[in-house]
């Protein structure tokens, strides 16, 4: 193969020959001698107008063609020129008196409201008016259930724990009394306060559950069903004051839920917590308690239960954490 050798030593060599005679100009260029002297002489008016009256600048060229296609600059040669790509970006134009960190954080804001859209129309097949009415509310989301198929059947109120859905013992009563059969098939009330304190008074129909082990076993392990696949079954939990025991039930349940199927589907998609506990309830519903009294956490005569159950709930949670550990490694 011919060595083309480098286009910088090429052109040198060129430029030396050229200014080194007039001779050389006239070798290369017969008809036009008397150009290159006035060149050689320091005349370069003249030979600059030749140049630019060169065959460059006789074509036309179209200004917006070169705008337009002024990305071609930086396209590697390797590269095809027809690339299709999705606008990355959208312009926002910056509102009065409005600083680039608010107008990135206006935008922010956006974009996760469309997101938030986008799931509601997947997942919850709902119209563009319940969205819109979803969205309009500072809870976005959390209007809808755990896998986000429907809203909640029961009316919720704000809570200790932000992340957990509270209803009033109005509507525990309610739930009671029947008044919410056209939605709900079944429910089960979760006592999760200790054994003396529930059969010292406890909500009718309530089910005793103070350890994460039975609740495993009871619902986990074989899920139940709603009898009527178009209606729902609800859990609400509680404990003295639902600010601890309840709340911290309500979030194993939920997390060995999560764990068990594939997001976002749940088993029991609706979780509740009883705002208030059981002392807000017996203050209002004593007649819906059975024994109707209360006996609290810190009673005087259950003081070495108290420190019992405390202590089988340590060892209960250093046993689930090693078992947890051993599993995440047996994973790897």
């Amino acid at each position: 193969m011919k060595d083309l050798g480098s286009p910088i030593a090429v052109t040198e060599s060129y430029t030396q020959r050229i200014l080194g005679s007039v001779d050389g100009f006239a070798e290369l260029f017969p008809n036009e001698q008397e150009e290159m002297e006035k060149l050689v002489a320091g005349d370069v008016s003249s030979s600059m107008a030749v140049l630019l009256s060169g065959p460059l600048l006789t074509q036309d060229i179209s200004i917006s063609e070169v705008s337009m296609n002024r990305s071609r600059l930086y396209r590697s040669p390797s590269m095809p020129e027809n690339l299709n790509r999705p606008v990355l970006k959208r312009i926002v134009m910056c509102q009065d008196n409005e600083t680039p960190v608010k107008m990135k954080r206006r935008c922010s804001q956006v974009h996760n409201e469309a997101e938030r859209s986008a799931t509601l129309k997947k997942t919850a097949s709902l119209s563009n008016m319940d969205i819109i009415k979803l969205l309009d509310e500072d809870n976005g989301l959390r209007q809808l259930i755990g896998d986000f198929s429907k809203v909640y059947a029961l009316p919720t109120v704000s809570g200790r724990h932000q992340d957990l859905r509270y209803i009033t013992p109005e509507t525990v009563a309610a739930l009671l009394s029947g008044q919410f059969q056209s939605l709900i098939d079944k429910f089960y009330i979760l006592d999760c306060r200790y054994p003396y304190e529930y059969k010292g008074g406890h909500i009718k129909g309530a089910v005793n559950f103070h350890r994460q082990e039975d609740i495993f076993e009871f619902f986990l392990k074989k899920p139940l069903l709603p009898s009527v696949p178009q209606k729902r079954l609800i859990l609400v939990f509680h404990c003295e004051f639902s600010s601890e025991r309840g709340p911290k039930m309500c979030r194993y349940l939920r997390e060995e839920d999560r764990a068990m199927n594939e997001y976002p589907a749940l088993h029991y998609p609706e979780l509740y917590v009883l705002k208030g506990g059981y002392k807000d309830f017996f203050s209002e519903y004593k007649d819906l308690c059975n024994p109707q009294s209360y006996c609290p956490m810190h009673h005087r005569d259950f003081k070495a239960e108290l420190m019992k159950f405390r202590m089988k709930n340590k060892s209960w949670n250093v046993e689930r954490r090693k078992r947890e550990q051993i599993t995440r490694l047996m994973k790897l």
